[in-house]
């Protein structure tokens, strides 16, 4: 009887889970479902989730998952959008219902998701934030950084609960009944005040600060298992080990990156460069928050240079929207994938436009004040095609300023690997790509965060270092 790794990400906009045959290391079988948990917060700047309609899109991914299989699952993955924090009560985080055949949990005691596009912490707020020993700078979205703005404008609501995590530590949490939270390095450095080289917390200067260091999980390696799972689960047995979760972005490079000549471009919500930093690197002590490239923890010590964007399929979304949002001031009601289908189609049919589209509306963590602009407009570019053109290439011209392509060929890169879901989707996204690297652009199957932390647990099964 075939065995399998269950994978599941949580993303920023979709969860998406897969089988992984244990024996071919094939991807057997996947599903995929926008979340849409985005709520309106009475918060300026404030990007939160709706935790309950996040894990209840979970339970729809894997139900469409086949029983037969799903009871054959020998080990879960689970990765998901870092930076970002939601908060429980122990013992009563969540509620278990279900038959015989097909348990489920959904959220009880459980807050909201914060994260990682949360705005609230802005300059003059993190410029009062005590300097951490790290080698990655604090930024708004982070999850300490948002428990220090909890502290200081909502302290009642911190008051509410006991445990804290990113909203995938939350479902390990759930999936195998611990009353704490288990964090990796890799999500960990995603919230910042984390020592990557002593895989600790900065818990002297946050104690000082008055932080709640209560809510800071313990620190496990990244790639360990995090426990079993305490019932069955929409058929998978119990008593499954679930691994401790793992970042999005590390998975999905994980899927991809198969050479250390290789270098990842990641384009879904948002985008990000990357590659292998050499394996006895060793970080700066200092953050430099105006450098445009992180020092990310991988596996087993080592690390990548990133150049993580907050703008990438995101603009494209916002495109969209605001043509959807004028089509309906006009009375004309189109879907929001026809629309983005179109506007593919439209681009395509231009090869090149000298319209100039920065996409920065976001800013950038090293450069947060930085915004949008249009620029070099005529009447002959202003079609839907050239906007989508210059919108594409925006995207790909601003990540490889953050990475200049010359830092690429010096560390040795060959050829760059593409990933992601707004990628896969756009035709124009990877034109400009071709164009804007000197190396070849190669597209793989089955190159995502699902998949990853699938092959995770799939190549690190015997040297695992059960936690629980």
């Amino acid at each position: 009887m075939a065995k399998y790794v269950l994978g599941i990400d949580i993303g920023t906009t979709s969860i998406k889970v897969v089988l992984l045959d244990i024996n071919s290391k094939t991807v057997t079988d996947s599903f995929s479902l926008p979340t849409k948990a985005y709520i309106v917060s009475d918060e300026t700047h404030a990007k939160e989730q709706d935790s309950v309609q996040i894990i209840t899109t979970l339970n729809e991914c894997i139900a469409s998952l086949p029983i037969d299989k799903l009871q054959n699952v020998s080990r879960i993955g689970v990765s998901g959008q870092m930076h970002g924090v939601v908060f429980w009560k122990a013992q009563t985080g969540c509620n278990w219902s279900g038959g015989d055949s097909r348990h489920l949990f959904s959220p009880r005691d459980t807050s909201h998701l914060i994260t990682w596009q949360d705005g609230r912490c802005n300059s003059d707020f993190l410029s009062t934030l005590p300097n951490p020993d790290s080698h990655l700078s604090i930024a708004t979205g982070f999850g300490c950084a948002t428990i220090f703005w909890y502290m200081k404008y909502r302290p009642g609501f911190l008051s509410n609960f006991m445990v804290a995590g990113t909203i995938h530590d939350y479902v390990v949490s759930m999936l195998c009944g611990l009353e704490s939270c288990v964090m990796t390095g890799q999500n960990a450095a995603s919230w910042g005040y984390f020592n990557t080289a002593t895989n600790q917390w900065n818990i002297d200067i946050l104690k000082d600060a008055g932080f709640p260091v209560h809510l800071l999980p313990e620190c496990v390696p990244s790639g360990c298992m995090a426990g079993q799972t305490c019932c069955e689960w929409h058929g998978v047995p119990a008593s499954t080990p679930v691994g401790a979760a793992l970042g999005d972005f590390q998975c999905s490079v994980y899927s991809s990156m198969t050479d250390r000549t290789e270098a990842v471009l990641n384009i879904s919500t948002s985008a990000q460069l990357t590659y292998a930093m050499p394996l006895d690197f060793t970080p700066p002590n200092i953050p430099d928050p105006t450098s445009s490239i992180s020092y990310f923890p991988y596996f087993d010590g080592s690390y990548l240079a990133v150049a993580a964007s907050l703008n990438g399929g995101n603009v494209m979304a916002t495109l969209v929207g605001m043509l959807s949002g004028w089509m309906n001031e006009l009375e004309v009601e189109v879907s929001d994938s026809s629309l983005y289908e179109k506007l593919i189609r439209c681009a395509l049919g231009v090869d090149s436009s000298d319209l100039r589209v920065s996409p920065t509306i976001l800013g950038e963590r090293h450069d947060p004040l930085s915004l949008g602009q249009v620029s070099n407009i005529h009447p002959s570019n202003l079609s839907l095609g050239h906007m989508t053109r210059a919108v594409c290439h925006g995207v790909l011209d601003n990540i490889t300023s953050m990475m200049h392509p010359v830092f690429l060929l010096e560390a040795g890169v060959q050829r760059i690997k593409g990933s992601g879901s707004a990628l896969s989707r756009n035709a124009v996204l990877r034109q400009e790509a071709e164009r804007v690297f000197p190396l070849p652009v190669e597209y793989g199957q089955d190159v995502d965060s699902a998949v990853g932390v699938a092959i995770v647990f799939h190549d690190r099964i015997d040297i695992l270092r059960h936690v629980y």
